[in-house]
């Protein structure tokens, strides 16, 4: 049983939001299916990171997430920015037992134990904050993804946690400062976050150690439309 991950699968099976306009995203749902059937079992876990779906509204996902449950594995969703239909994870799971799609899970103040890791994670939010707003949203992120980490040591102390975001901690020479002190003070290994499109822009994502702590970009233009191993 394996672990993998992917973000920004920007699906919009249920509402006219075409991603294929854009460079490198031509046939991308049919490319994502394919590599993704090809990649991963029944028995294996992938948390999909942020910006799943274009629909505005909760039902307004069904198709998209008739997709996704169709894919082989347990999917982890969290939050991206432009996942307008997110709503409390009482409505969600709800929505998601009505449905019938029983492989998918939300990832929100919570934490999952797979196989000696915990899946730990919230959206974050920008790494250049400096309005009151912004300081606000990136004090709740950060107290977000504390409740996670104290959700995974209640549920296993022995377990190791791992971070999927979907917002970079850091991106060139700016940092989410909340969000990357929850990361050194918890003395995290391994972080994993998208919302980063295009290779201008990945250029100044940054990857590989930082701080002690190892950066992953897992967008899915950038990893090719394939889930990620993580372990």
């Amino acid at each position: 049983m394996s672990l993998f991950v992917i973000a920004d699968l920007h699906l919009s099976f249920g509402c006219d939001k075409p991603m294929d306009v854009f460079p490198g995203w031509k046939d991308y749902t049919r490319k994502l299916e394919e590599n993704w059937r090809s990649t991963v079992t029944d028995s294996d876990t992938v948390v999909i990171a942020g910006d799943i779906s274009w629909a505005m509204k909760l039902e307004e996902t069904e198709q998209d997430f008739a997709f996704i449950h169709s894919l082989p594995g347990t999917k982890i969703l969290l939050k991206g920015n432009h996942d307008y239909w997110w709503s409390t994870k009482t409505k969600i799971d709800r929505f998601l037992q009505e449905k019938g799609f029983s492989s998918m899970k939300i990832l929100h103040n919570n934490a999952y134990i797979i196989e000696g890791v915990a899946v730990c994670g919230t959206r974050g939010w920008l790494y250049n904050s400096e309005t009151e707003e912004d300081v606000k949203i990136v004090n709740r992120e950060t107290g977000r993804l504390l409740a996670s980490l104290r959700d995974a040591a209640e549920q296993d102390g022995s377990a190791r946690p791992i971070v999927f975001l979907h917002y970079p901690p850091v991106y060139g020479s700016m940092a989410c400062a909340g969000i990357l002190e929850a990361l050194e003070e918890h003395r995290i290994a391994q972080c994993y976050f998208g919302h980063i499109h295009g290779n201008q822009a990945s250029k100044k994502a940054v990857r590989g150690h930082y701080n002690g702590i190892k950066m992953h970009l897992i967008s899915c233009d950038y990893v090719d439309f394939t889930p990620v191993l993580v372990k």
